[in-house]
């Protein structure tokens, strides 16, 4: 089959390699000039497989008002004009219970658990150079509550199955696992530390993937600077796709284009359930190893996570929910480097900083959608995937893989499915 993947983040390029490693003609359209130039290209880098909570939980209305009045909140909400908005965020109010938080970190544990799979298979068989890292991933904790909503969400994560490895750590076995968290020293209560997360530079991955696919004995046709107009439905199939250069039929189509997935497949009557989660990150020069951390840190209070990249220390951190904006928010870049400063003084260069924003998809529950589209034959999903897109990418694109080729999904699809 000639399968056309629309997007050359990590998520279509996932979907790419599964697919040709299946055998399919595959040709993947973006409107950059190179894979990973929007939410791909500077992200937090971590592989959490194994820590997913999704973001709508049982604690989020106590944090709303600072999410709507503090300038410093990890988490931003600014309401708009925008009636998409107010809906998704209602579906949002309505997933943050603890049933929901609980059922949809299941259903993520096991697509993670798919992607670690992948992943450590691709890098056993491929030559990829990207700064992979296995040196597992610690959740630093400084606030009571949370503290005791972390030990529970292990607990519940244990119960799947898929979570054993995880431990709750006291702040003296964190500062023995990690020293550099000395200047954490006063205000840690705890950590989760999970041994099996990996890191990794997701650009680095992408671009890999790219030659990879590109020289395979089954290689991947790349339409880059190539935009996309519109989806082509004829009698209720989807049959390719318009550009701006060409038009490009296909046997089945992925959508795998982030936040603008949305906006290509409103006119289908196609309503995606996304919305953008604004994120930063800081690319800083190591200048001292011993001040910087080896493990991957997730300090949980401030929403900022740290991950060793080859010789620079990847920060990145924010949810803001600020509509289609990509512009840098001083005061949001300002702030990541200040808290960047206390946590590891003396670990970095100060400059250059080489920031970064990007749009992140976000379903309401934090669950991707993966699959078919009713009343658009040939068209699948894979999109959503928020926060954890370079997790869940391997995993999401065999699923989407399976499903082209005829065969069941790797895993069970209840709750990643576009229902209505």
């Amino acid at each position: 089959m000639h399968v056309l993947v629309l997007g050359a983040g990590v998520i279509g390029l996932c979907a790419a390699y599964a697919l040709a490693r299946d055998g399919h003609a595959v040709t993947v359209v973006d409107r950059a000039s190179e894979a990973a130039r929007e939410a791909s290209f500077a992200n937090g880098g971590q592989l959490s497989y194994g820590y997913v909570a999704p973001l709508a939980g049982p604690g989020v209305l106590a944090h709303l008002p600072g999410w709507l009045l503090r300038a410093d909140s990890p988490t931003r909400f600014r309401p708009r004009l925008d009636p998409h908005q107010w809906r998704w965020g209602v579906q949002f109010l309505r997933a943050c219970t603890t049933r929901q938080s609980d059922l949809t970190t299941a259903r993520l544990l096991r697509l993670s658990a798919l992607s670690r799979t992948l992943m450590h298979r691709l890098v056993a068989e491929e030559t990829i150079e990207f700064h992979f890292e296995r040196q597992g991933k610690l959740v630093a904790h400084s606030e009571p509550d949370a503290w005791d909503k972390a030990r529970r969400q292990m607990a519940v994560q244990r119960a799947t199955g898929l979570g054993a490895e995880q431990m709750a750590l006291d702040p003296a076995e964190c500062l023995a696992l990690e020293p550099a968290l000395a200047a954490m020293r006063d205000r840690l209560m705890g950590g989760i530390h999970t041994p099996g997360e990996d890191a990794g530079d997701c650009r680095l991955f992408c671009l890999g993937l790219v030659r990879l696919l590109a020289a395979s004995n089954n290689p991947v046709r790349f339409a880059f600077d190539t935009g996309v107009r519109q989806m082509l439905r004829v009698n209720g199939r989807v049959i390719g796709v318009a550009t701006d250069k060409e038009t490009i039929e296909a046997d089945a189509t992925v959508l795998c284009m982030g936040i603008g997935s949305r906006l290509l497949a409103r006119p289908l009557g196609i309503d995606l359930p996304l919305y953008p989660l604004k994120g930063y990150s800081l690319s800083l020069p190591i200048t001292d190893g011993t001040r910087a951390p080896r493990v991957s840190v997730t300090d949980h209070a401030r929403k900022i996570v740290y991950a060793r990249l080859g010789r620079d220390l990847r920060v990145a951190g924010m949810a803001d929910m600020v509509g289609q904006d990509t512009s840098f928010d001083l005061e949001r870049l300002s702030l990541l480097a200040r808290e960047a400063g206390a946590a590891f003084p003396g670990g970095f260069a100060d400059a250059p900083l080489r920031p970064w924003c990007g749009l992140r998809p976000a379903t309401p529950t934090g669950a991707p959608l993966l699959g078919r589209v009713a009343g658009a034959e040939g068209l699948f999903l894979s999109v959503g995937q928020g926060a954890l897109g370079f997790t869940l990418a391997m995993g999401s694109g065999q699923v989407v893989s399976d499903l082209v080729s005829g065969r069941a999904a790797s895993i069970d699809l209840e709750g990643f499915e576009l229902q209505g």
